[in-house]
């Protein structure tokens, strides 16, 4: 998952992108309304972390601004305003979630899964595809039923693939998605997931969609028993370029 923090309190902050990071999470942390918008405007988050006393904006009129411009990203304020009618107004200004400082980390994890369930049409703690099942809150994948031993980024490829099962998705959203600003990939990191996804999993769990890009397999590729995957050659170098974003704070 990317998420963007809008955050302007250094420790908080910084903990929040730590523990979301260490959670698997590509995450993008900035303190200012006038850094988030410009993040928000050159990426697609699955999610925003929103505090609303920011040095330089107020955050609900910054998700109006979001709202009325068309962003439909799940968006969970995390405050100090625990007063009701600030609650109402957060989730009237469009708001998926609203949650009161301090918060466990635990909590907000569960809750940004929660908000971007909804948001992909995917409310099912259990995402099934064949004979594969994925459980986003543990990172688990069985397939026919036995455990699939998975590293984070492949989980997250995992994840953006059964949450966008009909649309091919480009090289370059998918490396937006995998990681964050201060990270970059190398040139054919995305191809070594998909190749780890194709071995551990089954060759046709990932479709290749030559100049285009990537997306679900079908489910009657799922039916033919794999060869043996053991000696499969290194998969494809092929680079692409990226765009450079802005500068965020990083942990």
């Amino acid at each position: 998952m990317r998420i963007l923090i809008v955050e302007d309190d250094l420790m908080l902050g910084d903990g929040l992108q730590r523990g979301l990071k260490l959670m698997g999470h590509a995450v993008d942390w900035f303190r200012t309304g006038a850094d988030a918008d410009r993040a928000v405007a050159a990426m697609h988050y699955d999610a925003v972390v929103l505090d609303l006393g920011l040095p330089d904006d107020d955050g609900v009129s910054l998700l109006t601004r979001w709202r009325q411009k068309g962003c439909q990203t799940p968006v969970v304020v995390l405050t100090a305003r625990d007063a009701v009618q600030c609650r109402i107004g957060g989730l009237d200004a469009g708001a998926d979630d609203y949650l009161i400082k301090p918060v466990e980390l635990d909590e907000l994890a569960a809750r940004l899964r929660a908000v971007t369930r909804r948001s992909a049409g995917m409310p099912e703690p259990v995402w099934r595809h064949g004979p594969l099942e994925y459980q986003p809150a543990a990172r688990l994948a069985l397939w026919h039923g036995k455990s699939v031993d998975l590293t984070s980024r492949e989980s997250m490829l995992l994840e953006l693939l059964l949450s966008h099962p009909s649309r091919v998705l480009t090289r370059e959203f998918l490396r937006d998605k995998l990681y964050d600003w201060d990270k970059g990939s190398e040139s054919n990191t995305l191809e070594v997931h998909i190749h780890h996804l194709r071995r551990k999993i089954h060759p046709g769990i990932v479709r290749t969609l030559r100049g285009a890009g990537y997306t679900l397999g079908p489910l009657d590729a799922l039916e033919s028993v794999p060869a043996d995957t053991s000696s499969d050659s290194a998969p494809d170098s092929s680079t692409d370029s990226t765009t450079s974003p802005p500068t965020g704070d990083d942990a």
